[in-house]
């Protein structure tokens, strides 16, 4: 019975290391500051792609974003085009304010409320969603982390994760589009 255990117990372990795990802490006085809802109010447009966990290409997609607020409360309007790859053509998040720099948002394919930390440039979502693969569908987690880079551009990277194990990765370059 010990020999099972021990040998749980050292995969867990060396598992447990092979998922992304950032500080974002070490971004809280890094500037320019990210404010989530004074860059996704209005008109924003994205290009990304995804990588499964060896590298690969899986999918190529812009998104075209329309960001309203409304008090303590975005909503994000978001449509997909894929150059290659398919997924999910349209998502509808609300994304509530809960506290300076805390949030909590909700979309259709979202399994629960997604988790929302402001840390200077940086700001981390977490959530859980169901992604179809090949006529099945996996439960994964995401690790969202976004950068201002300046007022206009961010950077997104999402370590997508099964098990404790990063099993995918997106990185997406977000611009806001010219007031009209």
């Amino acid at each position: 019975m010990i020999k099972p255990l021990l040998v749980w117990c050292v995969c867990a372990l060396t598992l447990s290391g092979c998922a992304t795990r950032l500080d974002g802490l070490q971004y809280q006085a890094v500037e320019p500051r990210f404010d989530l809802f004074g860059f996704f109010e209005g008109s924003v447009t994205a290009w990304g792609l995804v990588q499964g966990r060896d590298g690969e290409l899986i999918q190529r997609f812009r998104v075209d974003i329309e960001g309203r607020v409304d008090g303590d409360r975005l909503t994000l309007d978001e449509t997909f085009t894929y150059g290659f790859g398919e997924g999910v053509t349209h998502r509808v998040w609300t994304i509530d304010r809960v506290a300076p720099g805390q949030y909590r948002g909700q979309a259709g394919d979202v399994l629960e409320t997604a988790l929302g930390q402001a840390y200077g440039n940086a700001f981390r979502w977490t959530y859980r969603m169901s992604i179809p693969v090949g006529g099945r569908s996996f439960d994964v987690r995401f690790e969202d982390w976004f950068w201002a880079v300046d007022e206009r551009r961010i950077m997104n990277r999402s370590y997508l994760q099964k098990f404790g194990l990063d099993v995918a990765e997106v990185t997406l370059f977000m611009e806001r589009q010219a007031d009209p």
